[in-house]
């Protein structure tokens, strides 16, 4: 069983012991991203939209450095400061998953805080095509 982790340049480092993402078989364990630029490391000022917009384009570039996409995501979990941010990040969300398809199981859940103070966080788990 395939074991490794995957890394983009593209993404954060990651700020611990951890990372990025870690593929489990045929299973890509991806970390939970932040909306943190990955240049500056600092969060997108754009508030709870902007942070999730950035969070979704780290998955991205994780996902494209294992060489999937956002169409084998099989299992994402939102972490979010407050749950009155549930339509913005859920529209922010939905523009990633191409409309029609299987869309990819979920949880969102609100949190009593988050690292840097960020407002949402995305985790997922992408599954290589047959």
């Amino acid at each position: 069983m395939d074991f490794s982790v995957v890394h983009s340049d593209q993404a954060p480092a990651a700020v611990g012991p951890y990372s990025q993402a870690r593929w489990a078989g045929d299973l890509l364990f991806i970390s939970g991203q932040l909306g943190l630029d990955p240049d500056s490391g600092e969060l997108d000022p754009g508030g709870v939209a902007g942070q999730a917009l950035q969070a979704m384009r780290n998955l991205g570039a994780i996902l494209l450095a294992a060489g999937l996409d956002f169409g084998q995501v099989v299992k994402a979990n939102i972490f979010l400061t407050d749950m009155a941010d549930f339509v913005a990040v859920n529209e922010v969300y939905a523009g990633f998953f191409e409309e029609g398809s299987a869309l990819p199981a979920r949880a969102c859940v609100a949190v009593a805080g988050l690292p840097k103070g960020a407002l949402v966080e995305i985790e997922a788990v992408a599954c290589k095509p047959d």
